[in-house]
């Protein structure tokens, strides 16, 4: 049985073809997008703040998303953003940050609060984007912190909306 759970009054709005896995776990204030999936022990957690999910992204195996809370210091807070065709790989920390679409975050990565990752770039698996950056589209990024290592290759940015679809097909087969 999937935990699909509300929070004061909120409950997670999941779009048409959605699969979450049984042992996934998606906490209030969160909305994904039709065709999207979440994988074994993800943690999607809108309680002090909202998680937008686009249209066909997947939530690989023991990925955790969070959120920081609005503040006076801090009227917005930092809400997660994650946009369409976007793949985060296993064990991948996401907190308060914007991914735009088609875009793969690698194995293992932690992306930070205020975060901006423009649409098409690649994050190695491994690494770490801190606080406030903006990762420009394009590119591959690499290390702790994360730096732009070179310019994507036209099969790199084709690989993005591929991985995104099989997803899609996988999440396909376990509804079937």
């Amino acid at each position: 049985m999937q935990s699909i759970l509300s929070h004061h009054g909120i409950t997670p709005e999941i779009g048409a073809g959605v699969y979450v896995h049984p042992s996934a776990e998606v906490i209030g204030e969160v909305r994904i997008g039709a065709q999207s999936s979440v994988w074994c022990k993800a943690v999607i957690r809108g309680d002090v703040n909202h998680i937008h999910i686009g249209r066909g992204t997947n939530i690989q195996d023991l990925s955790m998303l969070h959120v920081s809370h609005k503040s006076a210091a801090d009227p917005l807070g930092a809400p997660l953003i994650i946009g369409d065709y976007v793949t985060v790989g296993h064990s991948v920390i996401l907190h308060g940050c914007e991914i735009g679409d088609e875009c793969l975050i690698g194995m293992g990565s932690l992306v930070m609060d205020k975060v901006v990752i423009e649409p098409r770039v690649l994050v190695g698996a491994g690494s770490l984007v801190p606080e406030g950056k903006r990762l420009q589209s394009g590119y591959l990024y690499l290390g702790r912190p994360a730096k732009p290592v070179r310019p994507l290759t036209d099969a790199e940015l084709a690989h993005f909306r591929y991985s995104a679809e099989h997803y899609i097909r996988l999440a396909e087969s376990y509804q079937t």
